[in-house]
């Protein structure tokens, strides 16, 4: 039986672009792109979680806006829930501690990217919204 892991990720903007992190050599899905955040704590709200994992990885803070998508992706070593809010970035600028590169991109070139399965949903919502 695979291990359920509850995940938040941040669709942060700024001026009509959109955040993007990639993922370090060494980690799971190595290379890949994805929407910063982390795992859900015991005791956290998905909110909670977000700002908390903003705050520790990219040493910013951010508000939580609406509810983006809520994914369900099964990889070899779990079952993923993701779900993603739009975020605005209150104060600070996002530092690379857990990622290897950011990108700023216009929501129409997020495609562009490889990214993490499970934040495909997202991205494809997000450009849509576009349109």
């Amino acid at each position: 039986m695979k291990k359920n892991i509850h995940v938040v990720g941040a669709v942060i903007e700024k001026n009509g672009k959109i955040l993007c992190a990639q993922r370090g050599e060494s980690k799971s899905l190595p290379l890949k792109w994805e929407f910063p955040g982390g795992k859900i704590e015991s005791g956290e709200t998905p909110q909670e979680a977000l700002y908390r994992e903003i705050k520790e990885e990219m040493h910013c803070e951010i508000e939580i806006g609406e509810w983006v998508e809520t994914t369900i992706h099964e990889y070899d070593f779990g079952i993923v829930h993701l779900t993603t809010y739009y975020c605005n970035l209150m104060g600070g600028s996002p530092l690379l501690t857990e990622h290897v590169a950011i990108q700023w991109l216009p929501r129409s070139e997020l495609g562009l990217l490889d990214w993490a399965p499970a934040d495909i949903p997202a991205v494809e919502k997000i450009i849509k919204s576009v349109l």
